[in-house]
């Protein structure tokens, strides 16, 4: 239980780190006259998905690949069927033109991607299979594809999110980015050593609590965005975030975290990457099934068992 304790109290740490690197980042940017847009694609963007990156790094540098990948499947399944979920019950999630032809499309295909990446045992016949330091690069090649979209979507005038900065002086944001950080990093080292050491004491595998316990709390940051913009019915944002997320989870901190030591896959991983592609699909479909591209309530029920029924089978494999 200390243990359970000591995973729990690490995300406080790890997403205060985050609240404060993304409000003190944006606050610089705009004190150097960065357009809003620009802050929306680039500081927030990079800022919410903060304890991911951190949690992953420290797992590749642990050379531990169960927390590595299970963490970043386990947030884009949870991102999904969860975080959507609960909005779409909160309040209909309208669909634009853009999320529905590129960028929901791209989440399926950063999903897709992993699998392929992940099953040399199956599709070389190979005796391991493993995300390896080239696939890490190509994931992070789709990255860039990405990061370009995003920036034309700068140039057309197509990205309308508006981020709330606050004004603080140069010399207190660079404090505050400091201090970001050092609990980003703090949080992310105790979640790894705690996450492997609970899972140890339980007799879990490491992948079932990247899976549950970590990926849930670093999704927290998209948990609170989507659900409080659902609220204040601001669609375009709680959706828009999620699906982002996920791209740029999949792309950028995965193929990161490959590139700092490859990731090990096992076969029960297929399970997860298999539902993570669901997930995406389903959440194509859903879009279509009504009168317009939203997600209504009752689809944001259905994606909320889906995710209780996925969790439940997790832990019974």
């Amino acid at each position: 239980m200390l243990s359970l304790l000591f995973l729990i109290l690490g995300f406080i740490p790890l997403i205060y780190g985050a609240d404060l690197l993304v409000e003190s980042s944006s606050s610089l940017a705009k004190r150097l006259n960065i357009p809003n847009i620009a802050i929306g694609l680039t500081v927030v963007a990079f800022g919410t998905s903060a304890p991911e990156l951190i949690v992953n790094v420290f797992s590749s540098i642990d050379h531990n690949s169960d927390i590595a990948l299970g963490n970043v499947v386990g947030s884009n399944i949870f991102n999904i069927l969860g975080i959507l979920g609960i909005s779409a019950i909160i309040f209909p999630l309208v669909v634009k033109s853009n999320t529905t032809w590129i960028e929901i499309p791209m989440c399926l295909l950063s999903a897709t991607v992993i699998m392929v990446l992940a099953n040399d045992r199956f599709l070389e016949g190979s005796d391991s299979s493993m995300i390896t330091r080239i696939d890490g690069l190509i994931l992070l090649a789709f990255f860039v594809i990405f990061i370009g979209y995003n920036i034309q979507l700068m140039k057309t005038g197509s990205y309308s999110e508006v981020v709330p900065v606050k004004e603080m002086t140069v010399l207190k944001a660079v404090i505050m980015i400091l201090l970001g950080l050092t609990g980003l990093v703090i949080g992310g080292k105790v979640i790894v050593v705690f996450a492997t050491r609970f899972a140890t004491e339980l007799g879990l595998s490491q992948r079932v609590i990247a899976l549950t316990i970590v990926s849930i709390g670093t999704s927290l940051p998209e948990l609170a965005t989507s659900a409080v913009a659902a609220k204040k019915k601001n669609v375009d944002i709680a959706i828009g975030n999620i699906v982002g997320s996920n791209i740029f989870n999949a792309f950028y901190i995965l193929g990161t975290s490959a590139v700092i030591y490859p990731v090990a896959t096992q076969e029960l991983s297929n399970f997860d990457l298999t539902a993570n592609i669901a997930a995406s699909l389903l959440l194509f479909v859903f879009i279509f099934t009504g009168k317009d591209r939203k997600i209504e309530k009752a689809e944001g029920i259905i994606l909320l068992i889906l995710y209780i029924v996925y969790i439940t089978a997790l832990i019974k494999l």
